[in-house]
């Protein structure tokens, strides 16, 4: 698709004159196909950890240990060195899984899924903050409205409550991990291929939460050969395909962009739980939804191209270098500054 990247001359041109965030979005089709189709595959995990009879945490602990031999396999084929960038992605995810777990425990599934999806806005906070990224005032209104649509899609089922207090503060704490997360898989992509991160941070998280599930005094091991293909689809569809998917579109896209796609997840979490749960999807739900949807439109109308150098799956399998110029998303009011 033409104008989906900026040449290197352009690029520069582009920062030097303060023009980047100003540009319309030139974002790649396959990415955001990527993007969309993962989000779509993270949106079936609630669907799974419903239909297992294992615990909530040891549902988390099998996504993981049952997806790391596939990922370590796909690893030990490349000739890429592991780096502490990998390291990040794993203990920031499985913090994600065990605490939404526990808040789900402690307060209602619609306050801790909304909570939980916090995230793009504190991606958007650190990026502004700690990494010097300009966003349109464009940008934050798509932003807004997306928030706003994943709140009116959950409106039905939210409680406000002292005895849930603490539950609540669970689901503020992981959006943190989760926004974390992102901006980390983000981080490692740069010269890293996917299949590294992921199979780092998969092997990571499971080890760190088979403690947890361990001791947690829940179900941990499957009963019946049902359960066990419930936990193989949460491995491979939501966790390999789902994850493998947006960790794939984060080399190609915005990662304030693809953080504000990601609440795409509650509205598909909603619809499946209505065609196959029968749980009920009504005029609140649809409004939501196509708030949602309209507010990441918006983000993308309003989202600058990204051009990076490649990375070692398009490559020879060695590391990328340093991309020679700063990155859009990352664009300061000095471009030239060091």
């Amino acid at each position: 698709m033409p104008g989906d990247f900026l040449g290197p001359r352009q690029f520069t041109s582009a920062c030097d004159s303060g023009m980047l965030v100003a540009m319309p979005s030139a974002t790649p089709r396959w990415p955001l196909c990527a993007l969309v189709l993962g989000t779509l595959c993270i949106g079936l995990a609630p669907i799974f950890v419903r239909l297992t009879d294992v615990g909530p945490t040891a549902a988390a602990f099998w996504r993981l240990a049952l997806a790391s031999p596939l990922l370590l396999l796909a690893w030990s084929f490349r000739r890429e060195r592991p780096s502490w960038r990998l390291l990040w992605p794993g203990l920031l995810f499985a913090g994600d899984l065990a605490v939404w777990h526990q808040a789900i425990h402690l307060t209602s599934v619609a306050n801790a899924t909304l909570l939980a999806n916090l995230q793009p806005a504190l991606v958007a906070v650190i990026s502004v903050i700690w990494l010097g990224v300009r966003l349109s005032r464009g940008f934050v209104a798509g932003l807004s409205l997306a928030m706003a649509g994943a709140t009116v899609l959950l409106a039905d089922s939210l409680s406000v409550s002292l005895q849930q207090l603490g539950g609540d503060l669970l689901g503020v704490l992981t959006a943190c991990f989760y926004a974390g997360y992102i901006l980390t898989v983000a981080a490692a992509r740069e010269r890293h291929s996917v299949i590294s991160v992921m199979a780092a941070a998969t092997v990571v998280g499971a080890v760190l939460l088979a403690p947890l599930a361990w001791l947690s005094g829940e179900t941990l091991w499957p009963q019946t050969r049902e359960d066990w293909a419930v936990l193989l689809g949460l491995a491979f569809v939501s966790h390999v395909c789902g994850q493998g998917l947006i960790a794939w579109s984060l080399r190609h896209l915005s990662t304030q962009f693809s953080s504000v796609s990601l609440l795409i997840q509650p509205v598909a979490a909603a619809l499946f739980a209505w065609m196959l749960l029968t749980e009920p999807f009504g005029l609140w739900q649809a409004l939501g939804g196509g708030l949602v949807l309209a507010g990441i439109v918006i983000c993308r109308q309003n989202t600058p191209g990204v051009t990076r150098p490649p990375t070692p799956e398009s490559g020879s399998g060695a590391p990328a270098h340093p991309p020679e110029a700063p990155r859009c998303c990352h664009q300061t009011t000095h471009p030239r500054r060091r």
